[in-house]
């Protein structure tokens, strides 16, 4: 069922890049993140209404940390977009799984030296690298000498990105419901929009093309929904290596909306990335299979 949120998680956010792509030509980057932030916000007030979930926390602070790390994730994400070729933005972004993977093993190295499960963890670390290796086959990134900094900012984004994802892992450990995590991230963004759109201004509301930021930040809340649960429930180095699939769903819909086909190095790199994804959930598995989700 984790990989299932993972998959379902996937599937949003690309969905969510369809229209944000839609939008994109009538709406700024930071008035998307704000609206965004904003459909989330009254969508998941509704919910915790219904629910009778509250907007009290017992650690502000945990979700103060998500919220910086998650926006500032964005805005790097961003600005890569801006200064870098699309594909190598992505690519970098998506190294998030490799970083988390990375913390993981180098934090269970620190805390339990010789003790840490290095033997047992080693394969699903080869698996996120291998899914790695297939988003950069899919996308075939680039870089010139004067896009360094956009390089960074790109690296910028997967490590925060990697931080966001531990820390939302972290918030389900200390009891936090799901509805809350992904309601304060939404404020957060939110917050980061309209402060940018000081600076920015607006674009001029125009129907329909309007219409596209209520999917926009309906699937986002579904998606980080997904997300959430997959994380707080799931394996996190499986959950980061199932976190690829979203580029697999973001091909076939470019394919189905866009026209964009793949080259035969980009579908070797889609298998590349279905079969890691097999192999990091039966390894877990089979390494370790009674762990709960915090035993990563």
């Amino acid at each position: 069922m984790q990989a299932l949120w993972m998959l379902l998680a996937a599937f949003f956010f690309a969905a969510m890049g369809v229209c944000v792509k839609f939008g994109s030509a009538h709406f700024t980057s930071l008035e998307l993140v704000f609206y965004r932030g904003l459909v989330g916000v009254l969508a998941l007030a509704v919910l915790m209404r219904g629910q009778g979930v509250s907007l009290r926390t017992r650690v502000p602070m945990m979700h103060a940390w998500r919220g910086v790390v998650g926006t500032t994730a964005l805005a790097a994400w961003f600005y890569s977009f801006v200064s870098l070729p699309v594909a190598t933005a992505m690519t970098l972004n998506y190294m998030s799984s490799v970083w988390i993977a990375t913390f993981l093993i180098g934090g269970a190295l620190l805390l339990q030296g010789r003790q840490a499960p290095i033997r047992e963890q080693a394969p699903l670390f080869l698996s996120v690298l291998a899914g790695f290796g297939g988003v950069a086959m899919m996308l075939r990134p680039t870089l010139a000498p004067d896009q360094v900094v956009g390089a960074l900012a790109g690296l910028l984004s997967g490590i925060f990105t990697a931080l966001a994802y531990l820390q939302v892992a972290g918030l389900a450990r200390a009891g936090e419901p799901e509805l809350r995590t992904v309601f304060y991230f939404s404020l957060c963004a939110t917050l980061a929009g309209a402060i940018g759109m000081l600076f920015t201004g607006t674009s001029e509301w125009r129907w329909p093309s309007a219409l596209w930021l209520l999917p926009i930040g309906l699937l986002a809340v579904l998606g980080q929904l997904c997300m959430t649960r997959a994380y707080s429930r799931g394996a996190t180095m499986v959950v980061a290596n199932l976190q690829y699939s979203g580029i697999v769903f973001a091909a076939f819909f470019g394919l189905l909306f866009f026209g964009e086909a793949l080259p035969l190095i980009g579908w070797l790199g889609m298998a590349l990335i279905i079969l890691s994804g097999i192999a990091s959930t039966v390894l877990r598995v089979r390494a370790v299979p009674n762990a709960p989700a915090e035993d990563h």
